[in-house]
């Protein structure tokens, strides 16, 4: 495809994504479980025939800077996402990238848990390498991504999300090994079950700065580890014997950290087995753990979480539950009866809304490809 080709402009479909298990391992160098999901970002891209660039989100603003001039970090916290990939893109192929218009809508919720901003930064990158015939390949295009939420938002994170927006696959699953970046796909068949996020509509300030000491303390953990075992170059990892052996040598919290990572990691790979043998029950039965895990040694759930959760382990047509994505709110990803979705719905909002006067939204998601280029406008 050549530039001339696209001199009309394209617009790119971007996906969020889910996670069904695996939390806060990708950073761990283990295994996660996601899936691209049909909820999009959708950019259309114009070229200009100069070199300002604009980027305007009808929900939040408009940044415009010069392609030519040095970025420095916004106090705007979107703006960054948008200036990271810029900045990637234009490091990685110098000379090559000119002005451009973007308009930007999205129906993915923000503050959900499902990675709005791997779809923003991972469509905008996909979107101009090609309006540019930069030529870059889609790990390229992921690690520009995830450097830009590193550098230039702060947030510390692994490359889950961004591999998932990029190379999701409908009615498929996304077992990455984030250490090596290799991947197998898995069918993702639930049925008779519907996976449902609740969305608390709480997003407490811990979120981004807990996130990050999250990572710093499983650092710690492994550095203890590696005194008496160097072999082991991330947490995930290391066997749960092993970080037993070591639990007066770290403190209490550290030895938490650990040991939930461990745990998780080998939760991960059972859970491949398990769908793929389709023990949908066996699965769900994995997810309670993983809440458990993240609420009591992780720490990164809150009362309204836990709420949620609490209501759905005594309700047969549930068939698993648990917080997704970082945590401090967001969504609960559960697995629910299609036959029983709407009663269900009826009864944990009331429940949700007589404890914390908050009203609680419900998506139902599908699994999705990845981010795409779907059509040329005029």
């Amino acid at each position: 495809m050549t530039s001339k080709y696209f001199k009309s402009g394209i617009i790119v479909k971007s996906p969020g994504r889910i996670n069904l298990i695996g939390e806060h391992i990708d950073y761990n160098g283990g295994y996660v479980l996601p899936s691209a999901i049909n909820l999009k970002v959708t950019l259309k891209l114009n070229k200009t025939e100069n070199t300002i660039c604009s980027v305007t989100s009808e929900d939040i603003g408009t940044i415009n800077f010069d392609i030519l001039k040095s970025f420095s970090i916004s106090s705007i916290q979107w703006e960054n996402y948008v200036l990271g990939v810029v900045d990637g893109l234009r490091k990685k192929c110098p000379d090559k990238i000119g002005g451009f218009d973007c308009k930007i809508t999205s129906d993915l919720p923000i503050g959900a848990g499902i990675s709005s901003s791997a779809a923003l930064e991972c469509g905008l990158a996909k979107g101009l390498n090609i309006l540019f015939d930069l030529s870059l390949s889609d790990i390229e295009l992921i690690n520009i991504s995830h450097t830009a939420e590193h550098n230039y938002v702060g947030n510390k994170c692994g490359v889950m999300d961004q591999f998932a927006v990029v190379m999701g696959q409908y009615k498929k699953l996304i077992l990455l090994n984030c250490e090596r970046m290799e991947y197998q796909l898995i069918d993702a068949d639930f049925s008779p079950y519907k996976i449902i996020l609740l969305n608390s509509n709480v997003s407490h300030n811990l979120a981004s700065s807990e996130y990050n000491t999250r990572v710093v303390e499983c650092k710690q953990a492994l550095l203890v580890i590696q005194n008496q075992y160097p072999e082991y170059s991330f947490l995930a990892n290391v066997p749960e014997s092993i970080i037993k052996s070591l639990r007066g040598k770290m403190p209490i919290k550290i030895f938490q950290r650990a040991l939930y990572v461990s745990r998780e990691n080998t939760r991960t790979l059972k859970a491949a087995e398990l769908i793929r043998k389709g023990k949908i029950l066996d699965f769900g039965t994995l997810m309670y753990q993983t809440h458990q895990g993240l609420s009591e040694n992780y720490e990164v759930s809150c009362a309204e979480l836990d709420f949620l959760v609490s209501l759905t382990k005594n309700i047969d047509q549930v068939a698993g539950s648990r917080m997704m994505g970082g945590g401090f709110g967001g969504c609960t990803i559960n697995l629910v009866r299609e036959d029983f979705v709407d009663t269900f719905l009826d009864l944990v909002k009331e429940k949700y809304k007589t404890e914390f006067n908050i009203e609680l939204n419900s998506i139902l998601v599908e699994t999705s490809n990845g981010v795409e280029v779907k059509n040329i406008y005029s």
